[in-house]
């Protein structure tokens, strides 16, 4: 029946488009070798605007599915399938014509067929792509042949060298002077790579097309690409834009000799993933004008260059003897603690501190026995803990209907600049000069509610009057509960995750107090130690009013709130606390000052501590990263000291490799090579983190010649210097950079392209440990580095 529908459905937009010919959708293919039998046969689409191609899976009854069909596979068995086609990210949606979900892709598509060979001799593989393209009135049925040319040349096998992008590109005639190039580059799972678009220089390296001055043709404006996402990156602490699954880019030309025959162009981007960034690298295309895609040859590769490539090899030994490890991942539940704490600090507040004698006494003794006050108390907390959950599910429903609508939220700059405010506004309210309340007439209509009903649903209106009445003081703790959450990579879960830790702190002591009435008679007594409490909050929500303004200046890079000055302003505002607690500092609702108690006392010397913590913050040394607050305070590159800072921590360190070298032999200690970047997010958790221990940096700095090699500096060699690298696959990378450079010695000679990255050297360049790279764990960096002394001691 679905066949009958879309062949009546296809004739119909057939008889309407009067014989015109349409072909909303343009296919290229490309060959991916994995091994010597093994490939991927990966099909892109490019689609109209308007138009939308169909998802090899879809329901019966509806569209016609996109097909792969290989009659060569039948006919000769040379080859087989592995698995299905895998496909780019789709749209699933309501069709009405066809009145099921049906699943499409808008403007671009890829399917990747991998396969393996039985018949070592074929050269090609012909296939048939069938499928159904549908716009807003019509759909057209189509077939198309391709011929996938299998590359005779295996690349070397290289298992630590990560190329996480694929790039094709096709050119399309649009007049006789006048062509678009396609460029497109398919990205592997988990990857992603960045836009065209400038950012700043803390942060990751923009992609960059580069084409050739020539007399033979004009640009005509700018490339343009393909969707990104937009996130607020942690890692950078500033709002980018990258591509995932897939990029496209498009270059107009104006064709000025008709005698030309390919337009050669370069790219240049930096891949990252969840965990690390590879070192930029470029790309070169060689594009055909009749469409076909193909990458430069090798030409003119001089001695010189041979010489230079050479050069890069350190002749490091010493694999066998030392295998890599990997390091295992962490994860937490802060924030579901960081809620229980504020909602235990909430149950110390004026607003609900007293409501907890009252209300349990008005279960245990309204009720006509024990069991039932005892069973309605219980069902009352739980009431309030459903309560502060059910207020995360609308950013729930946010998140389904955009699921980066809560990063593009904690990206603003307006609603950060708006929270500062807000949290500044919460913390005069809880100095007392004046209070923040909810209309009275909600909670009076919720109380004449409970009143009037009753029973279950009485006990679920008197647990929101106790929420709509407390809400001057759990307002501003439940705001940073909400602020915090979506200035994070966690969203909604983690909203909901504070908001089930808030919800049962303060539910547990109406249920506990009513299981246990005896413990009533050890509560303390309400009095001025409430309001003493609430005017510490007021300190602490200005600290955390300066985090809002702080992601504010880093995404905009103001320069206001440099990572000294933010310290500095929470030492003012402890050192307010400090004088605020010993009594020479008054806020209108205070009472008179009374001796210090004990606990007064132990938190007095808390907040002291905190502040002489907070102290080696505002310096320039190993102790200046502050571990406790990591990811707090703006991140250590965003400082007044920057400028000065050639190593970090102020250690002592080479940028130069031969330089480096001559300083161990002459010094004689043993090499640490650093293989880092600018834009190495990781790199800077490692120096912040784990270098900085007392033990750690001792050791480096006493024991080892640092030398970091910046594998995305962008800063030209000198001519003379610049030269061709014959790569093993038999293509060329050009080396223009000093961080071409060190990629290239990186990939060399330890096969891997990815940061950090950190191999220890003797002089004769033999390894005296496995290489190692991102490692958290401090005492196992520490024995790695203690494993190298030994091995260059012997």
């Amino acid at each position: 029946m679905k066949y009958i529908l879309t062949l009546v459905f296809v004739l119909f937009s057939i008889s309407s488009i009067s014989a015109q010919v349409l072909e909303p959708v343009k296919w290229n293919v490309a060959v991916e070798k994995l091994s010597d039998t093994e490939y991927n046969l990966i099909y892109t689409a490019d689609i109209k605007e308007h138009w939308h191609l169909y998802s090899q899976n879809l329901p019966e009854g509806g569209a016609i599915p996109t097909e792969f069909i290989y009659e060569s596979l039948l006919e000769s068995n040379d080859f087989k399938l592995i698995g299905k086609a895998k496909e780019s990210k789709s749209i699933t949606e309501y069709d009405m014509v066809f009145q099921m979900d049906l699943t499409y892709f808008d403007s671009a598509a890829t399917f990747t067929q991998k396969i393996e060979l039985l018949n070592r001799s074929i050269t090609a593989i012909e296939a048939e792509i069938s499928y159904q393209a549908c716009d807003d009135k019509k759909c057209i049925f189509e077939s198309e042949l391709v011929t996938f040319n299998l590359p005779a040349t295996a690349p070397k096998k290289q298992s630590n060298i990560i190329d996480p992008v694929k790039w094709t590109s096709e050119a399309k005639k649009i007049s006789d002077t006048e062509y678009e190039i396609i460029y497109t580059g398919l990205i592997e799972d988990h990857w992603h790579f960045y836009s065209q678009i400038e950012g700043e220089e803390v942060g990751p390296i923009p992609t960059a097309f580069t084409f050739k001055d020539s007399e033979d043709y004009e640009l005509i404006g700018s490339t343009s690409e393909s969707k990104t996402t937009t996130v607020f990156e942690q890692a950078f602490q500033m709002e980018v834009r990258y591509f995932e699954d897939q990029a496209i880019f498009k270059q107009r030309f104006k064709i000025l000799n008709p005698e030309l025959k390919n337009i050669t162009a370069e790219v240049f981007y930096q891949a990252c993933d969840d965990e690390k960034c590879l070192a930029p690298t470029t790309f070169e295309f060689n594009t055909s004008l009749d469409g076909k895609a193909e990458r430069t040859e090798i030409i003119g590769l001089d001695a010189e260059s041979q010489e230079k490539s050479e050069a890069l090899t350190l002749g490091v030994t010493g694999w066998d003897n030392y295998k890599k490890e990997d390091v295992a991942k962490k994860s937490n539940f802060t924030i579901f603690f960081l809620g229980f704490l504020g909602g235990l600090i909430a149950l110390l507040t004026p607003c609900v501190f007293p409501m907890i004698p009252l209300t349990v006494s008005f279960f245990t003794k309204s009720a006509s026995d024990s069991k039932k006050g005892l069973a309605n108390s219980i069902l009352y907390g739980f009431f309030i803990f459903l309560i502060y959950v059910l207020l995360s599910i609308p950013f729930h429903v946010l998140d389904s209907l955009d699921p980066e609508i809560l990063n593009n939220i904690s990206t603003n700059v307006t609603l950060n600049i708006i929270f500062f405010v807000i949290f500044i506004a919460f913390a005069f309210s809880f100095f007392g000069y004046f209070e923040l309340t909810l209309p009275h007439s909600w909670s009076a209509a919720l109380d004449n509610k409970a009143n009037s009903i009753g029973g279950i649903i009485g006990i679920f209106f008197m647990a929101m009057t106790l929420a709509i009445v407390s809400f001057s003081c759990t307002g501003p703790i439940l705001g940073t509960l909400l602020g915090s959450s979506l200035t994070s990579d966690g969203g909604a879960m983690q909203l909901t995750a504070g908001m089930s830790g808030f919800g049962l702190a303060l539910a547990l002591p109406f249920t506990l107090f009513a299981m246990f009435p005896k413990w009533l008679n050890s509560l303390p007594k309400s009095g001025g130690w409430l309001n003493t409490v609430k005017v510490v909050l007021g300190f602490i929500e200005i600290a955390l009013a300066l985090k809002f303004l702080s992601n504010a200046d880093l995404v905009k890079h103001w320069g206001i709130l440099p990572r000294e000055v933010f310290i500095g302003l929470w030492i003012i505002i402890g050192i307010g606390l400090l004088l605020y607690l010993l009594g020479k500092i008054k806020f209108p609702h205070d009472g008179p000052f009374k001796k210090i108690s004990f606990s007064k006392g132990a938190f007095i010397f808390l907040v002291f501590a905190f502040v002489v913590y907070l102290i080696p913050g505002l310096t320039n040394t190993k102790y200046a990263n502050l571990k406790l607050l990591s990811g707090f305070p703006p991140p250590l590159p965003y400082s007044l000291y920057e400028k000065d800072s050639e190593c970090p921590l102020g250690l002592n360190c080479y940028k130069d490799l031969e330089e480096g070298i001559a300083a161990a032999k002459e010094q004689n200690k043993p090499i640490m090579l650093d293989f880092t970047g600018y834009a190495c997010v990781n790199c800077r958790k490692m120096e912040e983190q784990v270098w900085s221990q007392d033990k750690i940096y001792q050791v480096l700095n006493e024991n080892y010649i640092i030398i970091s090699l910046y594998v995305d500096d962008r800063k030209e060699l000198p001519e003379t210097e610049q030269f061709k690298y014959l790569k093993a696959n038999g293509l060329v990378k050009k080396i223009k950079t000093i961080g071409d450079k060190w990629a290239t010695l990186q990939t060399v000679n330890f096969q891997n392209n990815s940061q950090p990255f950190y191999v220890l050297l003797n002089h004769d360049m033999e390894l005296l440990n496995h290489t190692a790279a991102y490692t958290p764990n401090e005492d196992e960096y520490l024995e790695w580095l203690k494993k190298g002394l030994e091995h260059f001691k012997k």
